[in-house]
């Protein structure tokens, strides 16, 4: 079985993105890892060459910013790192830049690659996700979160990455895939408050024109952890690759985790899936088999 990681980047510096940790957390399984580096206003490129593992190929890339909806450069990128994996793959696995696999799921992720890798009928895995915001202890758990999400597909270039990045399509099909047991960190709204805001601005450009941020971006120099409607404390580890990031955070945020901003509705359907595990009138960009 060969497995092709593939992720793509753009001002990781700038905007203190973890992508070397999200590379380290998946080379153990991968054979390869292809990383689509965009033009940066930064040293991105030589953060990426300075990853000491044979296992980095590196592709460079201009991105348009004349797309400015929907965030479908985003989309884009992702595809040009997905078509550049070697062609006798099985499996790719992509990692966002924000997105940090931890070493205590390695041998669930290499089962599943293994169990399902001549069933042709399962076209990707489906992992778990913890959102952490504000600081690394805490997870964002209200519905306005996604709780899962495609990161292991088919070398199959019939699958396209789907909208902003977030998931795939196969002929804009949803892909039929079987859920695993293993979690992505996601970690993108874990920033000093000062680079959070600026990876703010800079990101609503992707979706919207200058005038429209002008007019729903607020010109704070920091961002406002506070206005978050409902946080719990994460207890659990970090994946090893976060420790020293972990280690040098240099702001803090405390949250009361009783506080709650939900709606009525979203208090009784948040209810329910604390019970149950079911999330009524979830979004599913993909078919579970």
């Amino acid at each position: 079985m060969k497995v092709s990681g593939f992720t793509f980047i753009r001002n990781a510096l700038k905007y203190d993105y973890p992508i070397v940790e999200a590379i380290q957390s998946i080379l153990p399984l991968c054979d390869e890892v292809v990383v689509c580096v965009g033009n940066s206003e930064d040293e991105t490129l030589q953060l990426i060459q300075n990853i000491p593992s044979p296992k980095i190929r590196i592709i460079q890339s201009i991105w348009d910013d004349n797309l400015r909806q929907n965030g479908e450069v985003l989309a884009l990128e992702t595809n040009k790192a997905f078509d550049a994996i070697s062609p006798d793959s099985d499996w790719a696995f992509y990692i966002q830049g924000d997105e940090v696999i931890h070493e205590q799921y390695y041998d669930n992720i290499q089962k599943a690659m293994l169990q399902y890798k001549d069933q042709p009928q399962v076209e990707g895995l489906l992992f778990h996700y913890k959102h952490f915001y504000a600081t690394y202890d805490y997870i964002a758990d209200s519905r306005q979160w996604y709780r899962r999400e495609v990161r292991i597909i088919r070398n199959d270039k019939r699958i396209r990455s789907y909208k902003d990045a977030q998931g795939f399509r196969k002929n804009n099909q949803k892909l039929k895939v079987k859920l695993i047991d293993a979690y992505v960190f996601h970690y993108g709204w874990v920033k000093n408050p000062a680079l959070q805001k600026e990876k703010e601005k800079n990101f609503h450009r992707y979706w919207h024109s200058d005038e429209w941020i002008s007019q729903h971006v607020k010109p704070e120099d920091f961002y406002d952890y506070s206005n978050i409607d409902s946080l719990q404390i994460f207890q659990g580890s970090h994946p090893a690759v976060m420790q020293a990031r972990i280690k040098a955070k240099n702001w803090h945020f405390e949250f009361d985790t009783n506080q709650k901003k939900l709606s009525l509705k979203n208090r009784i359907l948040q209810w329910i899936e604390q019970r149950t595990g079911i999330r009524l009138f979830e979004y599913r960009n993909y078919k579970l088999i």
